[in-house]
């Protein structure tokens, strides 16, 4: 089951948001750097913002009434880039690792695709770290193409994101 996150879910979705992103790239990054991100990204007040933005949407999906993963989009100046057109980002989709291989990242994409097509979007698009080769085949699967690429720093550690375009 997917549901949109209302504002009680603040909480639980902190939660979800700083484990998942633990689990997916802790084994990759130096420990002070994530520790020192996870601190700064996942705050209180930090995510009250991101889910007060009228242009960013959050879900949660479930497995068997537990709390699996979760999805973040964003239209409009929530975009973390900027790419002509009406275009709708997915930030982020996250499973738990223990909800892993169950069809659950496919459900939220396609959730994505759902509300891309109820905003009248022409694209979809995503930014997936180069190392991260099962996301990267997971969207190339889906039809996404690599159309760019962009720096992102964890701590003093330079890392490219490539930018994934499809159209609806």
């Amino acid at each position: 089951m997917i549901r949109k996150c209302v504002m009680e879910d603040l909480e639980e979705l902190r939660n979800i948001a700083y484990q998942t992103f633990d689990e997916t790239f802790r084994a990759q990054n130096k420990k002070e750097n994530i520790d020192n991100y996870l601190l700064r990204t996942f705050t209180k007040e930090k995510v009250l913002k991101e889910f007060q933005n009228p242009n960013s949407f959050f879900y949660f999906i479930f497995y068997q009434e537990s709390l699996a993963g979760y999805l973040k989009l964003n239209i409009q100046d929530a975009q973390t880039e900027f790419y002509e057109g009406n275009n709708l980002e997915i930030e982020r989709i996250y499973v738990l690792n223990q909800f892993q291989k169950l069809g659950l990242g496919k459900q939220l994409y396609d959730k994505s695709i759902e509300v891309a097509k109820e905003l009248s979007c022409d694209h979809i698009w995503l930014g997936v770290w180069e190392k991260n080769y099962n996301a990267i085949a997971f969207y190339e699967k889906l039809g996404f193409e690599k159309i760019d690429a962009h720096s992102f720093y964890m701590g003093d550690e330079k890392q490219i994101d490539y930018i994934m375009f499809k159209h609806l």
